[in-house]
């Protein structure tokens, strides 16, 4: 099968793009900024790096020794998982991080040290998220399968509990990853060509991720048994307890982005388009939060301010910030929407509260008398 590609309408006020990047790239020139990582992102590299494997040299160590101390651990580490994740793989694996293609490479390899396949990434995020946002059947980030995130996906019954049960699959998403994803992803991406696209066959693919996963086991559960002192027990547990705080932070992340109640979602006509420009449909599938909490967006690597990453992912997170306003007034000029949430508890409430619509079936009603 083929790469997949949706068409886009071209036609639809192509100004608004041409514009907004126009712009930005004047902002650029004009202030003498690179559009690549600065001292704030290398440090915050050290710090988010640090984070993870801190802890983890700690145990190995022997100055922690409790158990309760061992578990501190594991969650500072679930913090380092989802940083490392947010802010450095994220944008090396976008080319952002630097315009030195060997650097992007070395840190996109990072995710393998926190359980994921690098090339399943770039394909899952960049190639069908970013390319076809929100679109049914294009869209991977939609397609869960046990859960209902469009309203043009067929709802089960199960779905009426959705928003009780979606913070425990929020909570296993990175440990999925690690454990059976990756296998999954492999076979589909391979039998749709988007594996060849990425220069691998299935067997190459296939060997570099048994190879990686062997030695990330041996880091993660050997190494410690081997050395801590530590009953494989807690091990386990304690690497469960901080892939579980990852995948928490990173679902509520990416999901406050894109799944809300004022987003839209797309499927494709008989001819594979959408009436959207590329641009246009990004606005229409994107919304923004807390764009004034400074630390909040350290942290999370700007993805708060998703719209300016839809748009420019090839610029570096620390940048969104100040070309938020461009992007901002350009929408406004163009009657563009420019979708944000003040705080990032106001988007989350805005995300379960569209799962609850979905599950229970009031989504469809609100369709079916508007």
């Amino acid at each position: 099968m083929s790469i997949p590609v949706v068409k886009f309408n071209n036609e639809d006020r192509p100004e608004f793009f041409k514009t907004v990047n126009t712009r930005v790239n004047a902002y650029f020139k004009e202030n003498n900024i690179s559009r690549h990582a600065n001292l704030n992102m290398k440090f915050k590299t050290v710090f988010m790096i640090s984070l993870y494997f801190v802890p983890f040299v700690l145990m190995l160590t022997g100055v922690i020794t409790s158990y309760w101390g061992a578990f501190a651990m594991w969650s500072i580490m679930g913090l380092g998982v989802s940083g490392i994740g947010l802010s450095i793989m994220h944008d090396a694996n976008h080319g952002s991080y630097s315009k030195n293609a060997s650097t992007n490479k070395l840190f996109g390899f990072i995710l393998n040290f926190v359980g994921g396949y690098h090339v399943n990434w770039k394909i899952q995020h960049n190639v069908l998220h970013h390319s076809f946002t929100n679109i049914e059947g294009w869209d991977e980030d939609i397609e869960k399968g046990i859960m209902r995130f469009s309203p043009t996906q067929k709802r089960k019954k199960a779905f009426r509990y959705q928003i009780f049960y979606a913070p425990i699959l929020y909570g296993l998403l990175t440990a999925y990853w690690f454990l059976a994803k990756d296998f999954v992803q492999l076979i589909s991406y391979s039998k749709r060509g988007l594996m060849k696209a990425q220069g691998l066959s299935f067997n190459r693919a296939l060997a570099e991720i048994v190879f990686n996963k062997t030695w990330y086991i041996g880091m993660m559960f050997v190494l410690p048994f081997m050395i801590t002192g530590f009953p494989f027990w807690l091990i386990v547990s304690g690497y469960f307890l901080m892939q579980f705080i990852a995948g928490i932070i990173l679902a509520f992340i990416f999901q406050s982005a894109h799944v809300l109640e004022e987003t839209d979602f797309f499927v494709p006509d008989e001819k594979i388009s959408v009436k959207n420009h590329w641009a246009i449909h990004q606005m229409k599938t994107t919304a923004n939060f807390a764009n004034g909490s400074t630390l909040f967006s350290w942290f999370i690597g700007g993805l708060n301010y998703q719209i300016e990453h839809h748009l420019f992912p090839n610029i570096c997170h620390v940048h969104y910030r100040n070309i938020a306003p461009i992007v901002k007034q350009t929408a406004k000029e163009f009657g563009i929407p420019y979708y944000h949430h003040k705080t990032f508890l106001k988007a989350l409430q805005s995300h379960f509260r569209l799962l609850n619509q979905l599950g229970t079936g009031k989504y469809d009603e609100k369709l079916a008398t508007s």
